[in-house]
């Protein structure tokens, strides 16, 4: 990875880390490639780090179905559920593809420039 690269994914990873609502998952992988930086496993955890962001990064169709979903109004609240749905149409109908929550953020601005 060219230094400028790293640069770049590790602000973003740290970033990431430190939202609100980076997942355990996501968190973990973060701290795993900053901890290899340097290493012979930056590599593999770059990797790693990466297929780890493609399952975490939600697609705005995904956050419209989750916050419109039984299970949605569970996490969030009636109230919550709704708006972050009516959100992810106002995000879809703008052209996004990715929520655009802090750790989706950084996470989808950590694939798009790899």
């Amino acid at each position: 990875m060219e230094q400028n690269t790293r640069e770049f994914v590790e602000q973003k990873v740290t970033e990431m880390m430190n939202a609100f609502s980076c997942s355990a998952e996501a968190k973990a992988a973060g701290q795993r490639w900053l901890d290899a930086l340097g290493t012979e496993r930056e590599a593999e955890e770059t990797e790693k780090l990466y297929a780890e962001l493609e399952a975490d990064v939600l697609s705005v169709d995904a956050v419209i179905a989750f916050a419109g979903s039984e299970a949605g109004v569970q996490v969030f609240g009636e109230a919550k559920a709704k708006e972050l749905e009516e959100h992810g149409r106002e995000l879809k109908a703008a052209g996004a593809t990715y929520c655009d929550c802090p750790a989706c953020a950084a996470g989808a601005a950590i694939l798009q420039n790899r």
